[in-house]
């Protein structure tokens, strides 16, 4: 999937992924600060029909939601120092645990994204507009 899209069309990018990519567990985002994670995951998180917002949890690494008895973690890595923090922090048994997690710089600890997660790449194109990419391969941080 390689899409362009602005900033209004965001809900309805949400809808396309999660109408293709629902069965897949771990759904990881790269972009860089400002690109609109948080914004599109919110977006996702509509789609699925979770009511209450949903905000980054840059602070406190995972927020926890339910919605038609699945459970949903939005989590943000971008804190995480290493791996081991990750581990500490419950990161690798919530993802065990959650129908989906939608994980924020998941390059702070690659090794604990799951092989065959989704991965999504947003880079902006200019104020309004975004490129959207999916793989499962995660960029690197060079």
């Amino acid at each position: 999937m390689d899409l362009i899209y602005t900033l209004d069309q965001t809900d309805e990018i949400a809808l396309q992924l999660v109408k293709k990519y629902a069965s897949q567990p771990v759904w990881v985002f790269q972009s860089p600060m400002g690109a609109g994670k948080t914004t599109l995951i919110a977006a996702i998180g509509k789609a699925l029909g979770i009511q209450q917002a949903m905000s980054s949890p840059t602070f406190s690494i995972m927020n926890e939601y339910e919605v038609q008895g699945k459970l949903v973690y939005h989590m943000d890595w971008y804190r995480l120092e290493s791996e081991a923090e990750a581990r500490q922090a419950g990161v690798e048994a919530a993802m065990e645990e959650a129908d989906l997690s939608l994980v924020e710089w998941p390059e702070k600890a690659p090794n604990l994204v799951p092989e065959r997660s989704v991965v999504i790449h947003i880079e902006i194109l200019d104020p309004n507009r975004r490129r959207i990419y999916i793989n499962h391969e995660l960029a690197s941080l060079d």
